[in-house]
């Protein structure tokens, strides 16, 4: 799925890009036996007054928990590159490990919550990956 979703931004292709997503975070959840959430990827990221949101975790009553992440940049409207795009996925899904998986009252951006991202990150993207596995759009600093 993650060479799909690299694919898929490569090609500009939210469909593409939402449908692996989905695929990939359903076997994390189902791997460590935690209920799924919903995934929704959306063209242009909303600006806030200071920054751009990446991406949103939420949760409601009686509602399946939703991750919603944004496949372009506010100002130039450009496919966000694919290791940005997956860790932000993967940042919104420790959100839900924590409330699910480790039954935490709240999930915050501790050192550990920071590793746990990187640590699903580098289970998916090997660091040993050379260059010829960075898309274009990383390299064009994107």
């Amino acid at each position: 799925m993650v060479e799909i979703l690299r694919e898929g931004l490569a090609r500009d292709d939210r469909k593409v890009v939402e449908a692996a997503a989905r695929r990939l975070v359903e076997g994390i959840t189902a791997s460590l036996g935690v209920e799924p959430v919903e995934i929704g990827v959306l063209a242009v990221r909303p600006s806030l007054r200071a920054a751009e949101l990446h991406g949103l975790y939420t949760r409601e009553e009686k509602r399946r928990a939703r991750i919603r992440v944004w496949m372009r940049t506010v100002h130039y409207r450009r496919v966000v590159a694919f290791r940005t795009f997956l860790r932000t996925l993967l940042h919104e899904v420790c959100h839900h490990l924590d409330y699910c998986h480790f039954k935490l009252v709240d999930s915050f951006h501790t050192e550990g919550f920071f590793q746990r991202e990187s640590s699903l990150f580098y289970q998916l993207v090997p660091r040993d990956q050379g260059p010829e596995a960075t898309s274009s759009a990383e390299n064009a600093g994107q």
